[in-house]
């Protein structure tokens, strides 16, 4: 038997349950073609997906719930309803649908009003008491997305925070310090914090003597082929195709590279140069990896290009963040040996010392040095976030506080 949706299951409950696993009374929904609006009757509204599977369809068919809301006013006979999940006698309820028109459907209760039965009223009494110390999983995670480092919660042994409030009071005082936090930038800086560090990048990278490039993100397939990437078989970098044979690039060396090639022609020795921009791989979900993210990445060829001035570079630009770090020797597939960057165990760079036998098809003649950083990284370990989304180009997230509350 299939699951029925949400709007199924709002029309035969005539309830909500909210995020809090409070019970409303339904007064109105309206269906769009995948989203089902729920007004309340307390005034409130839920703007959710039309799904069969979704935390809020098990709820609506498992009746289970903490609280009743008290503007809502729910009868005793609507609860039972619910809990006992007897829909023979149909109460009134008006329902709006959008995607084929709007119609207005009311259902009158032509049933007395029954007591509730002592079991089932036991049973609605012992769901409203629930032990404030419990924390289900999902409770957890929607504390650890709206929480920041400052907050000082550690999700990392967080069965072991016995000192918590119950989890409505935590989560109504986590939304509001969010709230605070963005329109504290809102009355200062107004700066997003992934766009101020490219700036600040840049202008520190100038100050050093590199010159600032900008190229497409767009690249042709011969560019990767150069690069030791065979879009056909390739599983590291999981690029990904647009019409043609053009690709979103997965880093920022091919278009360096012929930069330094024609800048050798015209600029005297060394030659130093960098990009800041976006870049494009078919990553896993985790917290270390995006699948668009922003790179910077420089490089310096002709004189001074050694390993000692590529390491005093990199030393001065992570202590100009203010980020700690480590190094580690390492190999990859474009490359070969390489110096990886670590901040803990989150590599936010590999370092290369030229020349590689991929010069040869560049038309690179000379030694080099370079380095490229995930900037959404950088953020991750300057503020210490969880998760690398916070630092991102997103629409859950600004300068790491949640918002979409």
């Amino acid at each position: 038997m299939e699951r029925p949706n949400i709007e199924k299951l709002v029309k035969q409950n005539g309830v909500w349950m909210s995020r809090n696993d409070v019970l409303h009374g339904v007064k109105d929904i309206t269906v769009s073609r995948k989203k089902v609006r729920i007004e309340m009757d307390c005034g409130d509204f839920a703007v959710v997906n039309n799904s069969r599977r979704s935390a809020s369809a098990r709820a609506l068919r498992n009746s289970k719930y903490k609280k009743v809301c008290k503007r809502c006013k729910l009868s005793d006979e609507r609860i039972e309803r619910f809990v006992t999940k007897n829909f023979s006698t149909p109460v009134q309820q008006t329902v709006s649908v959008s995607n084929t028109g709007t119609k207005k459907v009311t259902k009158k209760n032509t049933a007395s009003i029954t007591p509730v039965p002592e079991k089932i009223e036991n049973q609605v009494k012992t769901q409203q008491v629930k032990t404030q110390s419990e924390y289900t999983d999902s409770m957890k995670k929607r504390i650890e997305m709206i929480s920041v480092p400052g907050d000082n919660i550690d999700f990392t042994d967080f069965d072991k925070l016995v000192d918590l409030p119950p989890f409505e009071v935590l989560e109504k005082e986590l939304v509001e310090r969010r709230k605070k936090d963005v329109c504290k930038i809102y009355e200062t800086s107004r700066e997003d914090m992934l766009a101020a560090l490219e700036r600040d990048i840049s202008e520190f990278l100038r100050s050093e003597g590199f010159m600032e490039i900008k190229s497409s993100i767009l690249i042709p397939e011969e560019y990767l082929l150069q690069m030791g990437i065979d879009p056909e078989t390739d599983e590291d970098y999981k690029v990904f195709k647009t019409n043609g044979n053009m690709y979103l690039r997965p880093m920022l060396a091919p278009v360096l590279y012929n930069y330094l090639r024609r800048f050798d022609k015209i600029l005297p020795d060394p030659v130093k140069i960098f990009e800041v921009g976006t870049c494009y791989r078919r990553e896993s979900d985790s917290s270390n990896h995006l699948e668009e993210f922003t790179m910077v990445n420089f490089c310096q060829m002709g004189d001074g290009a050694n390993a000692e001035n590529l390491m005093e570079i990199i030393d001065s630009f992570l202590k100009h963040l203010g980020i700690e770090y480590t190094t580690e020797g390492d190999s990859c597939l474009v490359y070969g040996n390489t110096v990886d960057i670590m901040h803990g165990d989150m590599e936010l760079s590999s370092a290369v010392v030229g020349p590689v036998p991929m010069d040869i098809d560049w038309g690179i003649n000379k030694p080099w040095i370079g380095a490229g950083f995930g900037l959404e990284r950088l953020l991750k370990a300057k503020h210490g976030f969880k998760n690398v989304k916070r630092g991102s180009r997103s629409e859950l997230y600004y300068n790491g506080n949640y918002i979409n509350f």
